[in-house]
């Protein structure tokens, strides 16, 4: 599809492949060790990352969407977006043929930041397992997150993505993190009583939510709700009957529908996420991606909002 007609997903090769081993040899040896490691070794193909089945479901979904709609760009469009040397590249192609993905465009920066491509690739979602990276595109307004591999294999679907979300930070804006972390949970929920009608500002996945929803209604538009090949979730910390009003009616207001919504209370992720079995998770708190890992669920983290200040004095 053309660029301005595609929800485009750049992905970096650590996020798309296993490249600890490689990682491991660019640190200890550096860059020219690591060059010819990837050469001498290009026909070896890469074991999968932890974006890798999101890639293919992401894939299933397209071919979905080509036989109801085969004339329409609105589509995803996967882009290997990579500080990697050229010279990496042979390696990098092997391994995507040989899973059959049809990943066509490749930036390859040569050691230095991709993230002023991201714009100009019109990018709807960056993945990475660069932390820093990550940071980078985030505050550039650009949905990202850091890719973590799950610590259990797992099987995953391989005929329905699942995208999980948390909400606030992540969905939503920070602002009811925010009274939460510096004034406790009373006055929290007092807050969003208070302001149940008031829906909550945007976070930065929220556009990825909805480009997730564009999709659905035209699966439903041929009358395939039942058989859609996307699913979401709402996976909170908050509790329903105090916090999950404001909640459901923001999505209500966005003209956004989330097909499961689980309030936890406070309970762990992890277990829910083994049952859904999401093909990514989005959180912004750290102690929840590693519940996610523990368990076998492949959590991407989004460092936004006011939970990072704490995170780090921590």
């Amino acid at each position: 599809p053309k660029p301005q007609n595609a929800i485009t997903v750049a992905v970096s090769s650590r996020a798309l492949f296993n490249l600890v081993e490689e990682q491991r040899i660019y640190e200890e040896q550096g860059v020219e060790k690591y060059v010819e490691y990837q050469q001498k070794n290009e026909n070896i193909i890469l074991k999968p990352g932890p974006a890798f089945y999101f890639v293919k479901a992401l894939e299933h979904v397209n071919t979905r969407l080509l036989e109801l709609y085969p004339d329409d760009e609105e589509r995803f469009d996967i882009v290997l977006m990579t500080n990697n040397h050229a010279q990496v590249g042979v390696r990098l192609i092997n391994s995507i043929n040989h899973y059959g993905l049809t990943i066509e465009r490749f930036c390859m920066t040569g050691g230095q930041s991709p993230i002023g491509y991201l714009t100009a690739y019109l990018t709807n979602l960056y993945l990475s397992a660069d932390s820093d990276k990550v940071q980078e595109a985030i505050e550039a307004g650009i949905a990202s997150a850091t890719m973590f591999t799950a610590n259990k294999d797992v099987v995953y679907s391989d005929t329905q993505l699942r995208v999980a979300f948390d909400g606030d930070a992540v969905i939503f804006s920070d602002e009811s993190e925010q009274i939460f972390k510096e004034q406790g949970l009373d006055r929290f929920f007092e807050h969003e009583q208070l302001n149940e009608n008031k829906p909550l500002a945007q976070g930065p996945l929220k556009g990825f939510l909805e480009d997730l929803g564009k999709l659905q209604k035209k699966f439903y538009a041929k009358n395939e709700r039942l058989n859609c090949p996307i699913r979401t979730y709402l996976v909170t910390a908050r509790s329903a009957a105090s916090s999950g009003a404001r909640v459901l009616k923001t999505l209500r207001s966005w003209g956004l529908e989330i097909d499961e919504a689980l309030f936890l209370a406070g309970a762990p992720k992890g277990p829910i996420l083994v049952k859904i079995r999401p093909h990514i998770f989005f959180d912004d708190q750290m102690f929840h991606i590693e519940g996610a890992q523990k368990l076998g669920a492949i959590a991407a983290h989004v460092p936004y909002g006011v939970a990072q200040k704490y995170q780090k004095s921590t």
